[in-house]
């Protein structure tokens, strides 16, 4: 059974459970104990897919658009995709089963349909298009859609765009994208998210960050500088982004780096790419 609040809840308001009996208590507790707060006064109550999932990014001008880089990302707090929702515990790009033929299905049953109906309905969008999928089979359904970037994915899609990004950007805010020929780094990215000790629940802040490696690529994320000092200052602290061949290296390379960092109660998961 799949539960949706219905409104912003940090990416953390969807729940998937097996038996009715807790569907039933976690929808009361949406709905009559405001889990969610004003986000789950509507729940919406989904087919569950069995699947395994990837992410879709679109760049629009309103008139054209461009296909960036897929990328997957792993949403569980726990070890082989279990536990609760969060933020994002880590991503890839490329998606290694996302081959030539799937992303052409993509484009002509989900990114093409979407433009159009975006233009059929007069909506003047202009910017990105997040498409949450999921592979069921051979074919891509649609999860979500959201109007940005997703995070921690983009830490794993830009390095690989070797455009400009200002000048794809202008493109799209002055309607030339149609202009551009998009470069993509055939290379693979991850990126391992480090979190605070009992998030996505309740955990502290303001613990001593050590051993981050300049030469390394972190991406800060709940960090703040206190009496001079880096401490912790979110749930999920900061990534570990890296490059590779392919995506079993660009992963190591990301461990490497975490395995230099520490806090008190950190945490992240030890098997992203575990399913690829």
């Amino acid at each position: 059974y799949v539960l949706k609040a219905d409104g912003l809840a940090a990416g953390k308001g969807v729940v998937i459970l097996e038996e009715l009996a807790d569907a039933k208590a976690e929808l009361t507790a949406m709905l009559a104990d405001a889990k969610f707060g004003k986000a789950s006064q509507k729940v919406v109550i989904e087919e569950f897919l069995d699947g395994i999932e990837l992410s879709c990014f679109v760049l629009t001008d309103g008139k054209s658009y461009k296909m960036l880089p897929m990328a997957k990302d792993y949403k569980r707090i726990g070890e082989g995709d279990t536990g609760l929702n969060t933020g994002g515990m880590g991503a890839v790009s490329p998606v290694p089963f996302a081959d030539e033929a799937f992303v052409q299905k993509i484009k002509d049953q989900v990114v093409a349909p979407t433009m159009r109906g975006l233009q059929l309905d007069r909506i003047p969008y202009v910017g990105f298009v997040f498409i949450g999928l999921i592979k069921v089979g051979e074919n891509p359904k649609v999860i979500e859609y959201n109007v940005r970037m997703g995070d921690p994915e983009t830490q794993v899609v830009l390095p690989r765009i070797q455009n400009d990004l200002f000048e794809l950007l202008q493109a799209t805010a002055f309607g030339t994208l149609d202009s551009i020929n998009l470069s993509i780094d055939k290379r693979s990215v991850s990126t391992i998210v480090a979190v605070s000790g009992g998030y996505p629940e309740s955990y502290e802040k303001g613990k001593a960050i050590r051993g981050i490696d300049p030469s390394d690529f972190v991406v800060h994320a709940g960090t703040a500088i206190v009496d001079e000092e880096l401490v912790t200052n979110g749930g999920r602290v900061l990534s570990a982004t890296a490059i590779g061949n392919d995506h079993n290296q660009a992963i190591e390379q990301s461990y490497k780096a975490l395995a230099k960092i520490d806090f008190e109660g950190i945490y992240y998961r030890k098997d992203i790419g575990f399913d690829l």
